[in-house]
């Protein structure tokens, strides 16, 4: 390298600034890099908690009046899910239990009937298919 070279220039600055004390460093220069964090933030461990009061599920379909409805109410220190179907029904409670077990109930029920309907709507449009080709022959 000859004498001139600009990376033997810019390693003499660095080795110069790193070289430096504190004291000739300029205040708020120190500061901010005392205050920027070391890493990133913590992940944290786990997600928050569901609210279970007034935590509801809708089962699947295309008409609300025959739709379930799955909701979990807070009464006197227990839960209870209130489970309706339609919009004005009256509902069959299941309860008293814990926050967990009716969250769990209410996540059972919804995903026990969204598995059942896609199954129904399996069978009829595969009965469709089925009486559509009969009729074609």
């Amino acid at each position: 390298m000859t004498q001139g070279d600009p990376t033997d220039n810019a390693l003499a600055t660095i080795a110069s600034i790193l070289d430096a004390p504190e004291s000739r460093r300029e205040p708020e220069k120190a500061a901010a890099a005392e205050q920027k964090p070391v890493g990133p933030p913590p992940i944290p461990t786990s997600p928050p908690p569901i609210e279970a009061h007034g935590y509801a599920r809708h089962g699947p379909g295309p008409m609300a009046a025959i739709r379930f409805k799955w909701t979990v109410r807070l009464e006197n220190g227990s839960y209870y899910v209130d489970e309706t179907i339609g919009e004005n029904s009256t509902p069959i409670v299941t309860g008293p239990m814990s926050r967990e077990a009716a969250i769990r109930m209410v996540d059972d029920r919804e995903s026990d009937a969204r598995r059942r309907f896609e199954q129904f709507k399996s069978e009829m449009t595969e009965r469709a298919t089925a009486n559509k080709e009969s009729s074609e022959a």
